[in-house]
């Protein structure tokens, strides 16, 4: 049995277009009463999950987390994806970034969603909808994006942060601080503000390092500090793009050496623990449904394995586009236990370093927190 995922939860999608209902004090999915000033804080690979097992080591997050403090991130749960959403309003089916790396079709080459950005893969037009920040422009709502410098003139912030105006700040203390004076500016403005630290040491030394518990302590400062700042018409929402688990060596598993599980596959794309198998171009619903049973009789007990068809109708992309369905692989391998898949063919070790991972939709990737202040603690 394949998981479903549900129309009616909430999800990443949901963030910033209930906020911008608040503005006017409208009903919204997320029951946000009237702000005037917004930020909306994204750390990156921070699942409720992990959040919960270090709460003596993030007291002020921990504190303003309840039972509903949680919303799903969406799948696969990988960053381009899951910022895309947050930033659309829309479904990857929707925006049209499905995975971590991806078959763009007029190319004919699998592409880093990331950075793989050039006029194979135009930013202004793979990411097919308008976001939430050119909504708010054209409404004279001012709105800014706080993150690092290196990311203020990168391809995936042209094409899922449009109409923001970025603002470059260094440690996760400096962009907090760029945020209450953007706040004090006054008027009605949404802040968005970017924290990559966590998920880069989760990649590089796991979830459970000392690296990665010392950056959530001091997320955790920075946040009470803010958080305490606000005034009277200020709500502060703090989420994450996706979780993390932490995938042994003895748990990667490398496919590419098993003729049946390769077997006419083309390109490689998605992520290690949701992989994208894309056959050939004119590969039709029988070879797709072969190639799935011959992962499922080997994979079957440690991943979910869907064709594109019964990942569209299982809802994994929420409402796919018919323009979006060849960037979905022919044949999707999403992991359910501590496992990361590898090609490994010609000695290729590409991502095989990493100890923190994500992508699949297990509840410690897919289910993220939602913690809210100011005029929007309950």
């Amino acid at each position: 049995m394949l998981p479903t995922r549900q129309p009616d939860e909430l999800t990443l999608a949901d963030v910033l277009p209930s906020c911008v209902r608040s503005f006017d004090g409208e009903p919204n999915r997320l029951d946000l009463p009237a702000a005037e000033r917004i930020a909306v804080v994204l750390v990156d690979g921070l699942g409720a999950a992990a959040l919960r097992a270090r709460a003596g080591h993030a007291r002020m997050l921990s504190t303003a987390m309840t039972k509903r403090s949680t919303l799903a991130s969406g799948f696969p749960t990988t960053t381009a994806a899951a910022l895309a959403s947050l930033t659309t309003g829309g479904t990857p089916g929707e925006h049209g970034i499905v995975g971590y790396s991806a078959l763009v079709p007029a190319a004919g080459a699998v592409l880093n969603q990331l950075s793989g950005w050039s006029e194979r893969m135009d930013p202004a037009t793979w990411q097919r909808l308008p976001t939430v920040f050119e909504g708010l422009r054209e409404a004279g709502i001012p709105s800014n994006t706080i993150g690092p410098v290196k990311y203020a003139d990168s391809g995936l912030t042209h094409a899922i942060l449009r109409g923001a105006d970025y603002v470059s700040a260094g440690t996760i203390a400096e962009r907090f601080a760029a945020a209450r004076r953007l706040f004090d500016e006054g008027g009605r403005r949404l802040v968005y503000l970017y924290v990559p630290e966590l998920d880069q040491l989760a990649h590089a030394k796991g979830w459970e390092s000392d690296r990665w518990l010392a950056t959530l302590e001091t997320l955790d400062a920075e946040y009470g500090r803010f958080a305490a700042s606000l005034r009277a018409s200020e709500g502060l929402l703090l989420t994450a793009d996706h979780g993390v688990v932490d995938v042994p060596a003895t748990g990667h598993v490398l496919f590419g050496g098993v003729a049946e599980l390769v077997e006419g596959v083309a390109h490689v794309g998605g992520d290690p623990r949701c992989l994208q198998l894309y056959l050939g171009a004119q590969a039709t619903r029988d070879a797709r449904g072969r190639l799935a049973e011959a992962w499922r009789r080997s994979e079957g007990g440690r991943a979910w394995i869907a064709t594109r068809e019964e990942a569209i109708a299982a809802g994994w992309f929420g409402r796919v586009d018919p323009e979006v369905e060849p960037r979905i692989g022919d044949v999707i391998v999403a992991a359910r236990k501590l496992v990361a898949y590898y090609d490994g063919r010609g000695n290729d070790k590409t991502g095989q370093s990493m100890i923190g991972q994500h992508g699949s939709m297990t509840p410690e990737e897919t289910i993220v927190p939602l913690v809210r202040a100011g005029v929007f603690a309950r």
